[in-house]
């Protein structure tokens, strides 16, 4: 084979694969999802215990802040959300990719979240206790590339407290 032919093939398949060494998808994207609960204290502790529930269908309003420095840019995020908690009085928001910005490894994050309570649809339990949080927990998962702040629980406690149901329990 011509000597020139070889030299040709050898260059087309080095760029054949430079291509596919960078067709090839980016590390995954890192995601933020931010959790919490909001719970019924049925007598006014200020706590979970064993009289409390959790409370579907609150209403909470989500704020957060982030923002990640690296030698190349500083990205910075806002996001307020109201969310409703689900059948076990949980609300949950799913952060947007923000390009440069991964939670899991690199980037240090600066961020703040805080929830507020803005409604009970639960007549029984409808007067705030615990208004807002703002004390978070993060969890970082490699595996799944994805970073979990969660808040500390809200809650609402009913107008009148059943003292047959609370008496080992402080009044208010």
């Amino acid at each position: 084979m011509d000597p020139i032919i070889r030299l040709l093939l050898l260059l087309a398949s080095s760029f054949m694969h430079l291509f596919s060494a960078t067709a090839q998808p980016p590390n995954p994207i890192s995601r933020i999802t931010v959790v919490g609960v909001v719970f019924c204290d049925s007598c006014s502790s200020n706590t979970l215990s064993r009289h409390s529930y959790f409370l579907p269908g609150a209403e909470v309003n989500i704020e957060c802040k982030f923002k990640a420095q690296s030698p190349k840019t500083t990205e910075q995020m806002s996001v307020s959300v109201n969310r409703t908690t689900d059948k076990y009085g949980v609300y949950k928001l799913e952060i947007p990719h923000v390009d440069g910005v991964d939670c899991v490894e690199g980037l240090a994050i600066e961020s703040l979240c805080q929830a507020s309570l803005l409604g009970s649809k639960s007549k029984a339990c409808d007067v705030p206790g615990l208004k807002t949080s703002t004390n978070q927990i993060t969890v970082k998962s490699k595996q799944d590339n994805l970073c979990i702040y969660s808040l500390n629980a809200l809650s609402y406690r009913p107008s009148k407290r059943n003292a047959t149901l609370c008496r080992n329990h402080k009044q208010w």
